[in-house]
């Protein structure tokens, strides 16, 4: 294809550009496991049921990269009305720039919609020039803003390294921390456990055995095992977490009938069970060898149920599976003493306002370095043997 013309186009749905063609871009080495988090059936899934849309404030703009009539790479990309469901925070910069007289909103927003989990953002095809495409889809995204006129343009949770490219080419770079869990080869939990202090060795095995003595039990639901009926229970603990915790949740109860039908292979449902009914239940997906955990709720109070759904439970079934992570989501200095260990996360940012900019980029190396300097100390304090 020598000679042919690089071009950049704009898709309003993923269904634009269809399954074969972002599935090869998403998972270009073809594997049996790909992440769950970058498959056209999760991206439209949140499209076709109400749960990213125009209406939501989450406008699909997909920007595709071509080789002639071959495409070659994608970042998902949404037009935004707010900066709600990213788990990066900007709601600063949005009030600064609004108080200097301009407009933050609309914005762009290159993400997996309502999920911080980390990742490839920039989706390449496998006979793609990785270095080329990946600068076509950064030139392409600061041309976007420009040409829509909008104010900025957010990467979130991309990888390290799409991070630093991100750099290279201008745009700012942040940094923040998550907790994830890392199994070098345990074979059971005890092994873990052994791994830990003393104090927090009983600890988590005086957590667990209150939740087993509460008489609550545990269904891991995978594949065909989920039925519409466990999406009905589900979606009322999720509803009463959501509503709990930001008024109005994100995800609609169709959204989880896809995903359910479409990817229901790298989906674990884990349902606490107690005299017969469900009262809890948490969502993850898995694959890359590594489990992503996403929305818990439940109907009935029990003291340490939430760190069992959702982190106990995520670690026995990480190690029966033989995964080498278990990513836990945004936030919760909680998980840390539970064994879910402090590691950076990424975002890259191109702000059109010339003020903005400097004043965002001035704030972000001092940010980097607290960061960094938060994980140090966050180590410093961690469950583990300081030998171990």
């Amino acid at each position: 294809m020598t000679g042919t013309k690089v071009s950049a186009r704009l898709a309003g749905s993923v269904a634009e550009i269809g399954a074969t063609v972002w599935n090869a871009c998403a998972n270009p080495l073809g594997a049996t496991d790909p992440h769950p988090f970058t498959r056209y059936e999760f991206f439209d899934a949140l499209e076709k049921s109400g749960s990213a849309m125009a209406h939501t404030g989450w406008r699909p703009l997909h920007l595709v990269v071509e080789h002639g009539e071959q495409v070659e790479g994608i970042l998902p990309l949404y037009l935004k009305s707010h900066s709600q469901g990213e788990y990066v925070f900007d709601h600063a910069w949005a009030d600064a720039l609004e108080r200097a007289g301009a407009a933050y909103y609309p914005k762009l927003q290159a993400c997996v919609p309502f999920t911080p989990v980390t990742g490839r953002r920039f989706l390449i095809a496998p006979d793609a020039d990785p270095v080329a495409t990946r600068t076509a889809l950064l030139a392409g995204g600061s041309a976007t803003v420009e040409q829509l006129k909008v104010s900025s343009l957010h990467i979130t949770f991309p990888t390290e390294d799409e991070w630093a490219t991100a750099g290279e080419f201008g745009y700012l770079q942040r940094t923040d921390r998550q907790f994830h869990w890392e199994n070098p080869g345990y074979t059971t939990f005890d092994e873990f456990l052994a791994e830990l202090s003393s104090s927090r060795r009983k600890t988590l095995r005086k957590e667990r055995a209150s939740v087993r003595e509460a008489g609550v039990e545990f269904d891991w639901l995978i594949g065909r095992d989920i039925t519409e009926a466990h999406w009905d229970m589900f979606f009322e603990f999720y509803m009463d977490t959501g509503g709990r915790k930001w008024g109005t949740p994100y995800l609609t109860r169709e959204f989880f009938s896809r995903i359910g039908q479409s990817m229901a292979e790298q989906i674990l449902l884990v349902m606490a069970r107690r005299d017969g009914r469900y009262i809890a239940g948490a969502l993850n997906l898995f694959g890359e060898r590594i489990l992503f955990g996403r929305n818990w709720g439940c109907t009935e109070f029990v003291p340490f149920l939430h760190f069992e759904t959702c982190y106990y439970q995520a670690i026995d079934f990480a190690i029966a599976r033989g995964l080498t992570k278990a990513e836990a989501g945004a936030q919760g200095e909680h998980k840390l003493l539970r064994g879910y260990q402090p590691v950076p996360t990424y975002s890259a940012h191109f702000i059109a306002h010339a003020g903005l900019r400097r004043a965002v980029a001035d704030y972000l190396l001092a940010e980097r370095n607290a960061v960094a300097a938060n994980i140090e100390e966050l180590n410093e304090a961690g469950p583990y043997k300081k030998d171990a």
